[in-house]
């Protein structure tokens, strides 16, 4: 039996801890893990308020798929910019999902902050936009996780650095 040779050892490569820190958004919770956490947290809402932001990103090239260097920047600026009882997950490619303890105007709050701090990245034609839905004990998971994703296509195609809250039609 023939076997290849070992021409460079893995824990030799300089680029393999880099790889691996680059990749920190990978490590976020999924879709899955993020409907799990929000039919955890409906069963409390009604003793204390929670809202559901969706951070989606824009970018000025069209191309796909984002760069995985930068979901790991913004990754990683969304995790530091959070409260230590928020949640951080993902819900689809450049689709960061941040379940928020506290009412649907501190969210909205929160959203502005954090769709203003993606460009200031300064990667070159990404910015961010969001969408909001409060937690009401009514809902499904998977009703809250869609109106947050419809009120986050609705700032899409507003623009850059907009956040716009579910409202029921009238």
């Amino acid at each position: 039996m023939t076997i290849a040779p070992i021409t460079a050892s893995p824990a030799a490569s300089p680029a393999a801890p880099e790889a691996a820190v680059a990749d920190v958004s990978g490590l976020l919770p999924s879709r899955e893990a993020v409907l799990d956490r929000l039919t955890e947290r409906l069963t409390t809402v009604a003793a204390a308020p929670a809202t559901l932001l969706v951070v989606g990103l824009l970018r000025r090239d069209d191309g796909w798929p984002t760069a995985q260097s930068t979901l790991a920047q913004v990754t990683t600026l969304l995790a530091r910019s959070l409260r230590g009882d928020d949640w951080l997950g993902k819900s689809g490619p450049g689709e960061f999902v941040v379940l928020l303890s506290g009412p649907v105007t501190a969210a909205e709050t929160a959203g502005a902050r954090l769709v203003a701090a993606v460009p200031a990245l300064g990667i070159e034609g990404v910015t961010a936009a969001a969408g909001v839905a409060p937690l009401t004990s009514d809902l499904e998971a998977a009703e809250v996780l869609r109106r947050a994703l419809l009120s986050l296509t609705a700032a899409r195609r507003v623009g850059a650095g907009t956040v716009i809250r579910y409202r029921e039609p009238s």
